[in-house]
Protein backbone atom coordinates (compact mmCIF):
# COMPACT_ATOMS: atom_id res chain seq x y z
CA UNK A 1 0.00 0.00 0.00
CA UNK A 2 1.27 3.24 -0.90
CA UNK A 3 2.88 6.03 1.91
CA UNK A 4 0.41 8.53 1.17
CA UNK A 5 -2.59 6.40 1.26
CA UNK A 6 -1.66 4.96 4.61
CA UNK A 7 -1.22 8.54 5.95
CA UNK A 8 -4.46 9.40 4.50
CA UNK A 9 -6.76 6.67 6.39
CA UNK A 10 -4.57 7.47 9.49
CA UNK A 11 -5.45 11.12 9.52
CA UNK A 12 -9.35 10.25 8.49
CA UNK A 13 -9.37 7.74 11.25
CA UNK A 14 -8.07 10.00 13.83
CA UNK A 15 -10.23 12.56 12.82
CA UNK A 16 -13.53 10.34 12.75
CA UNK A 17 -12.49 8.88 16.12
CA UNK A 18 -12.16 12.68 17.73
CA UNK A 19 -15.43 13.69 15.94
CA UNK A 20 -17.39 10.38 17.10
CA UNK A 21 -16.14 11.09 21.33
CA UNK A 22 -16.60 15.05 20.71
CA UNK A 23 -20.24 14.18 19.30
CA UNK A 24 -21.26 11.97 22.15
CA UNK A 25 -19.79 13.76 24.46
CA UNK A 26 -21.47 16.74 23.63
CA UNK A 27 -24.79 15.14 23.12
CA UNK A 28 -24.84 14.30 27.10
CA UNK A 29 -25.09 18.42 27.03
CA UNK A 30 -27.67 18.59 24.16
CA UNK A 31 -29.72 16.11 25.81
CA UNK A 32 -29.68 18.09 29.13
CA UNK A 33 -30.51 21.27 27.47
CA UNK A 34 -33.31 19.68 25.27
CA UNK A 35 -35.14 17.93 28.88
CA UNK A 36 -34.69 21.64 30.25
CA UNK A 37 -36.50 23.35 27.36
CA UNK A 38 -38.92 20.90 27.28
CA UNK A 39 -39.84 20.86 31.34
CA UNK A 40 -39.33 24.60 31.39
CA UNK A 41 -36.19 24.76 32.96
CA UNK A 42 -32.83 26.21 32.36
CA UNK A 43 -30.85 23.17 32.24
CA UNK A 44 -26.69 23.39 32.91
CA UNK A 45 -25.56 27.02 33.46
CA UNK A 46 -22.70 26.42 35.75
CA UNK A 47 -19.59 25.50 33.83
CA UNK A 48 -18.95 27.82 31.46
CA UNK A 49 -21.08 30.00 29.65
CA UNK A 50 -24.63 27.79 28.83
CA UNK A 51 -23.03 24.94 30.49
CA UNK A 52 -20.77 24.11 27.74
CA UNK A 53 -17.63 22.66 30.18
CA UNK A 54 -20.11 20.72 32.06
CA UNK A 55 -19.10 17.63 29.82
CA UNK A 56 -15.47 18.05 30.60
CA UNK A 57 -16.26 18.44 34.02
CA UNK A 58 -18.67 15.26 33.95
CA UNK A 59 -15.38 13.65 32.28
CA UNK A 60 -13.23 14.92 34.40
CA UNK A 61 -15.25 13.16 37.91
CA UNK A 62 -15.42 9.60 35.95
CA UNK A 63 -11.99 9.62 35.88
CA UNK A 64 -11.33 11.06 39.22
CA UNK A 65 -13.73 8.36 40.82
CA UNK A 66 -12.63 6.03 42.68
CA UNK A 67 -13.48 2.16 41.24
CA UNK A 68 -15.44 -0.49 43.32
CA UNK A 69 -15.47 -3.94 42.02
CA UNK A 70 -17.89 -6.62 42.72
CA UNK A 71 -17.25 -9.73 44.45
CA UNK A 72 -17.06 -11.59 41.25
CA UNK A 73 -14.95 -14.79 40.01
CA UNK A 74 -14.94 -12.97 36.42
CA UNK A 75 -12.60 -10.57 36.93
CA UNK A 76 -11.17 -10.32 33.19
CA UNK A 77 -14.92 -10.40 31.77
CA UNK A 78 -16.10 -7.52 34.29
CA UNK A 79 -13.43 -5.72 32.98
CA UNK A 80 -14.10 -7.00 29.18
CA UNK A 81 -17.68 -5.94 28.91
CA UNK A 82 -17.33 -2.12 28.68
CA UNK A 83 -14.48 -2.24 26.55
CA UNK A 84 -16.66 -4.75 23.82
CA UNK A 85 -19.61 -2.12 23.99
CA UNK A 86 -16.93 1.15 23.39
CA UNK A 87 -15.06 -0.44 20.58
CA UNK A 88 -18.02 -2.14 18.29
CA UNK A 89 -19.81 1.60 18.77
CA UNK A 90 -16.27 3.19 17.56
CA UNK A 91 -15.81 0.73 14.65
CA UNK A 92 -18.97 1.28 12.62
CA UNK A 93 -17.85 4.74 12.05
CA UNK A 94 -15.13 3.22 9.57
CA UNK A 95 -17.14 2.60 6.73
CA UNK A 96 -19.21 5.90 7.12
CA UNK A 97 -18.89 8.32 3.76
CA UNK A 98 -18.75 11.71 5.37
CA UNK A 99 -18.40 13.49 1.71
CA UNK A 100 -16.89 12.82 -1.26
CA UNK A 101 -13.67 13.85 -1.71
CA UNK A 102 -11.13 16.32 -1.11
CA UNK A 103 -8.10 17.18 -3.84
CA UNK A 104 -5.23 17.87 -1.91
CA UNK A 105 -1.75 18.26 -2.87
CA UNK A 106 -2.35 16.91 -6.42
CA UNK A 107 -4.24 13.81 -5.26
CA UNK A 108 -7.68 13.37 -4.51
CA UNK A 109 -8.25 12.13 -0.58
CA UNK A 110 -11.68 9.83 -0.03
CA UNK A 111 -13.76 11.24 2.72
CA UNK A 112 -13.93 7.45 4.10
CA UNK A 113 -12.13 5.34 6.51
CA UNK A 114 -12.70 2.33 4.72
CA UNK A 115 -14.15 2.03 0.98
CA UNK A 116 -15.38 -1.81 1.06
CA UNK A 117 -18.63 -2.75 -1.08
CA UNK A 118 -20.09 -5.14 1.60
CA UNK A 119 -20.03 -1.72 4.11
CA UNK A 120 -23.52 -2.52 5.07
CA UNK A 121 -23.33 -6.12 6.12
CA UNK A 122 -19.74 -5.13 8.05
CA UNK A 123 -22.01 -2.48 10.22
CA UNK A 124 -24.73 -4.97 10.94
CA UNK A 125 -21.72 -7.48 12.20
CA UNK A 126 -20.37 -4.70 14.58
CA UNK A 127 -23.53 -4.00 15.59
CA UNK A 128 -24.41 -7.48 16.23
CA UNK A 129 -21.19 -8.01 18.29
CA UNK A 130 -21.81 -4.90 20.34
CA UNK A 131 -24.31 -6.89 22.28
CA UNK A 132 -21.96 -9.24 23.93
CA UNK A 133 -20.35 -5.95 26.12
CA UNK A 134 -23.48 -5.67 28.11
CA UNK A 135 -24.33 -9.55 28.21
CA UNK A 136 -20.70 -10.09 29.65
CA UNK A 137 -20.87 -6.84 31.45
CA UNK A 138 -24.04 -7.86 33.17
CA UNK A 139 -23.44 -11.19 33.79
CA UNK A 140 -19.67 -10.60 35.00
CA UNK A 141 -21.52 -8.11 37.74
CA UNK A 142 -22.64 -10.76 39.46
CA UNK A 143 -25.82 -8.95 40.79
CA UNK A 144 -29.29 -10.03 39.93
CA UNK A 145 -30.45 -6.86 38.93
CA UNK A 146 -27.41 -6.61 36.18
CA UNK A 147 -28.22 -10.12 34.77
CA UNK A 148 -31.77 -9.76 34.32
CA UNK A 149 -30.74 -6.21 32.42
CA UNK A 150 -28.09 -8.49 30.69
CA UNK A 151 -30.90 -10.46 29.42
CA UNK A 152 -33.25 -8.29 28.33
CA UNK A 153 -30.82 -6.43 25.91
CA UNK A 154 -29.94 -9.40 24.51
CA UNK A 155 -33.44 -10.58 23.79
CA UNK A 156 -34.24 -6.99 22.53
CA UNK A 157 -31.59 -6.79 20.12
CA UNK A 158 -31.93 -9.86 18.44
CA UNK A 159 -35.58 -9.42 17.90
CA UNK A 160 -35.07 -6.09 16.71
CA UNK A 161 -32.12 -6.73 14.87
CA UNK A 162 -34.57 -9.07 12.72
CA UNK A 163 -36.53 -6.11 11.74
CA UNK A 164 -33.72 -3.99 10.81
CA UNK A 165 -32.01 -6.28 8.70
CA UNK A 166 -35.84 -7.36 6.75
CA UNK A 167 -36.34 -3.48 5.82
CA UNK A 168 -32.22 -2.80 4.83
CA UNK A 169 -33.22 -5.85 2.30
CA UNK A 170 -36.15 -3.91 0.19
CA UNK A 171 -33.86 -1.27 -0.07
CA UNK A 172 -30.93 -3.09 -1.41
CA UNK A 173 -33.61 -4.51 -3.78
CA UNK A 174 -34.22 -1.18 -5.22
CA UNK A 175 -30.20 0.29 -4.71
CA UNK A 176 -28.57 -2.86 -5.37
CA UNK A 177 -25.74 -2.00 -3.64
CA UNK A 178 -24.01 -2.64 -0.05
CA UNK A 179 -21.30 -0.03 -0.70
CA UNK A 180 -22.84 3.24 1.56
CA UNK A 181 -20.61 5.32 -1.02
CA UNK A 182 -22.90 3.88 -3.39
CA UNK A 183 -26.05 4.34 -2.01
CA UNK A 184 -25.03 8.09 -1.03
CA UNK A 185 -23.89 8.95 -4.85
CA UNK A 186 -27.19 7.39 -5.98
CA UNK A 187 -29.52 10.04 -3.86
CA UNK A 188 -27.98 13.23 -6.02
CA UNK A 189 -29.85 16.27 -4.99
CA UNK A 190 -33.12 15.65 -3.56
CA UNK A 191 -33.22 12.01 -5.35
CA UNK A 192 -33.42 10.41 -0.83
CA UNK A 193 -34.73 7.24 -0.79
CA UNK A 194 -37.01 7.94 2.17
CA UNK A 195 -39.34 9.10 -0.37
CA UNK A 196 -39.28 5.61 -2.63
CA UNK A 197 -38.71 3.49 1.00
CA UNK A 198 -40.65 5.36 3.55
CA UNK A 199 -41.99 2.32 5.35
CA UNK A 200 -38.67 0.74 5.51
CA UNK A 201 -37.26 4.24 6.99
CA UNK A 202 -39.97 4.12 9.78
CA UNK A 203 -39.22 -0.04 10.46
CA UNK A 204 -35.32 1.22 10.83
CA UNK A 205 -35.48 3.87 12.61
CA UNK A 206 -38.15 2.42 15.72
CA UNK A 207 -35.20 -0.69 15.47
CA UNK A 208 -32.44 1.73 15.84
CA UNK A 209 -34.20 3.15 18.88
CA UNK A 210 -34.32 -0.63 20.43
CA UNK A 211 -30.68 -1.05 19.35
CA UNK A 212 -29.24 1.74 21.08
CA UNK A 213 -31.45 1.54 24.18
CA UNK A 214 -33.15 4.61 24.01
CA UNK A 215 -36.58 5.55 25.52
CA UNK A 216 -38.87 3.91 25.53
CA UNK A 217 -36.42 0.87 24.69
CA UNK A 218 -34.35 1.12 27.55
CA UNK A 219 -35.91 -1.35 29.48
CA UNK A 220 -32.03 -3.29 29.63
CA UNK A 221 -31.22 -0.11 32.03
CA UNK A 222 -34.85 0.49 33.25
CA UNK A 223 -34.09 2.84 36.65
CA UNK A 224 -37.48 1.95 37.99
CA UNK A 225 -37.02 -1.88 37.87
CA UNK A 226 -33.71 -2.83 37.63
CA UNK A 227 -31.67 0.02 39.23
CA UNK A 228 -29.46 0.32 36.53
CA UNK A 229 -29.84 -2.99 34.48
CA UNK A 230 -26.23 -4.18 33.03
CA UNK A 231 -24.06 -1.25 34.51
CA UNK A 232 -25.39 -1.25 37.65
CA UNK A 233 -22.14 -2.87 39.98
CA UNK A 234 -20.14 -0.16 37.47
CA UNK A 235 -17.99 2.60 38.41
CA UNK A 236 -15.53 5.32 37.18
CA UNK A 237 -14.94 4.80 33.47
CA UNK A 238 -15.98 1.58 33.10
CA UNK A 239 -19.46 3.17 33.29
CA UNK A 240 -18.59 5.93 31.25
CA UNK A 241 -17.58 3.47 28.82
CA UNK A 242 -20.87 2.29 29.04
CA UNK A 243 -22.63 5.39 28.37
CA UNK A 244 -20.40 7.07 25.96
CA UNK A 245 -21.22 3.79 24.18
CA UNK A 246 -24.96 4.76 23.96
CA UNK A 247 -23.97 8.53 22.95
CA UNK A 248 -21.78 7.31 20.14
CA UNK A 249 -24.43 4.42 18.90
CA UNK A 250 -27.13 6.80 19.07
CA UNK A 251 -24.28 9.32 16.77
CA UNK A 252 -23.60 6.54 14.42
CA UNK A 253 -27.10 5.16 13.98
CA UNK A 254 -28.31 8.92 13.04
CA UNK A 255 -25.27 8.79 10.64
CA UNK A 256 -26.56 5.62 8.96
CA UNK A 257 -30.07 6.61 8.53
CA UNK A 258 -29.05 10.10 7.29
CA UNK A 259 -26.62 8.23 4.61
CA UNK A 260 -29.38 5.33 4.16
CA UNK A 261 -32.50 7.57 3.52
CA UNK A 262 -31.83 11.23 3.32
CA UNK A 263 -28.90 11.61 0.90
CA UNK A 264 -25.89 11.85 3.04
CA UNK A 265 -23.43 14.56 1.68
CA UNK A 266 -25.47 14.91 -0.86
CA UNK A 267 -27.74 18.23 -1.35
CA UNK A 268 -29.72 20.25 -4.29
CA UNK A 269 -27.26 22.18 -6.41
CA UNK A 270 -24.14 20.18 -5.14
CA UNK A 271 -23.46 19.94 -9.16
CA UNK A 272 -23.46 23.52 -9.71
CA UNK A 273 -20.97 24.24 -6.74
CA UNK A 274 -18.25 22.21 -7.64
CA UNK A 275 -18.28 23.71 -11.56
CA UNK A 276 -18.56 26.95 -9.75
CA UNK A 277 -16.73 26.69 -6.78
CA UNK A 278 -15.14 23.74 -7.09
CA UNK A 279 -15.18 20.13 -5.38
CA UNK A 280 -13.59 20.87 -2.37
CA UNK A 281 -15.76 24.28 -1.53
CA UNK A 282 -18.64 21.86 -2.49
CA UNK A 283 -17.38 18.83 -0.06
CA UNK A 284 -17.04 21.30 3.10
CA UNK A 285 -20.90 22.48 2.26
CA UNK A 286 -21.46 18.64 2.29
CA UNK A 287 -20.05 17.93 5.06
CA UNK A 288 -22.21 20.95 6.89
CA UNK A 289 -25.13 19.35 5.26
CA UNK A 290 -24.45 15.73 7.23
CA UNK A 291 -23.79 17.31 10.88
CA UNK A 292 -27.04 19.48 10.00
CA UNK A 293 -28.90 15.77 9.75
CA UNK A 294 -27.00 14.06 11.99
CA UNK A 295 -28.06 16.76 14.48
CA UNK A 296 -32.00 16.34 13.43
CA UNK A 297 -32.05 12.42 14.20
CA UNK A 298 -30.13 13.11 17.75
CA UNK A 299 -32.79 15.79 18.33
CA UNK A 300 -35.48 13.61 17.88
CA UNK A 301 -33.91 10.64 19.61
CA UNK A 302 -33.78 13.34 22.80
CA UNK A 303 -37.71 15.04 21.94
CA UNK A 304 -39.00 11.34 21.93
CA UNK A 305 -36.80 10.64 25.67
CA UNK A 306 -38.36 13.26 27.27
CA UNK A 307 -42.05 12.50 25.34
CA UNK A 308 -42.72 8.82 25.29
CA UNK A 309 -43.28 6.82 28.56
CA UNK A 310 -41.39 3.21 28.76
CA UNK A 311 -42.85 -0.01 27.23
CA UNK A 312 -43.53 -2.70 29.28
CA UNK A 313 -41.49 -5.72 27.97
CA UNK A 314 -44.48 -7.50 26.48
CA UNK A 315 -45.25 -4.45 24.02
CA UNK A 316 -41.49 -4.55 23.18
CA UNK A 317 -41.76 -7.84 21.94
CA UNK A 318 -44.94 -7.93 20.45
CA UNK A 319 -43.71 -4.61 18.31
CA UNK A 320 -40.51 -6.73 17.30
CA UNK A 321 -41.58 -10.02 16.67
CA UNK A 322 -45.44 -9.25 15.52
CA UNK A 323 -45.67 -5.98 14.05
CA UNK A 324 -42.31 -4.87 12.43
CA UNK A 325 -41.14 -8.57 11.20
CA UNK A 326 -44.32 -8.99 8.82
CA UNK A 327 -44.90 -5.31 8.06
CA UNK A 328 -40.86 -5.91 6.69
CA UNK A 329 -41.78 -8.86 4.83
CA UNK A 330 -44.77 -7.35 3.09
CA UNK A 331 -42.08 -4.23 2.20
CA UNK A 332 -39.79 -6.93 0.67
CA UNK A 333 -43.03 -8.46 -1.43
CA UNK A 334 -44.20 -5.06 -2.70
CA UNK A 335 -40.75 -3.86 -3.46
CA UNK A 336 -40.09 -6.79 -5.52
CA UNK A 337 -43.94 -6.70 -7.41
CA UNK A 338 -42.93 -3.19 -7.95
CA UNK A 339 -39.57 -3.91 -9.24
CA UNK A 340 -40.33 -6.43 -11.19
CA UNK A 341 -43.35 -4.85 -13.03
CA UNK A 342 -41.10 -1.96 -14.42
CA UNK A 343 -38.79 -4.37 -15.68
CA UNK A 344 -41.47 -6.08 -17.66
CA UNK A 345 -42.75 -2.87 -18.83
CA UNK A 346 -39.42 -2.07 -19.78
CA UNK A 347 -38.66 -5.34 -21.41
CA UNK A 348 -41.86 -4.98 -23.29
CA UNK A 349 -41.48 -1.20 -24.16
CA UNK A 350 -43.59 0.37 -22.36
Amino acid sequence: MDSTLIIDKSVIIVVVFAITMLMAMYSTWAERKVAAWLQDRVGPNRAGPMGLFQPLADGLKLFSKEEFEPNTPNRVLFFAGPAIAMSTALMTSAVIPWGDRFHLFGRDILLQAADIDIALLYFFGVVSVGVYGIMIGGWASNNKFSLIGAVRAASQMVSYEVAMGLSIIALLMMTGTLSLREISAQQSGMSWNVFYQPLSFLIFLVCAFAETNRTPFDLPECETELIGGYHTEYSSMKMGFYLFSEYANMFISSTILAVLFFGGYNYPGMSWVVENWGINIANVIGIGVLFIKICGFIFFYMWVRWTIPRFRYDQLMHLGWRILIPLSIINIVITGIVILRSDIAAYLGF
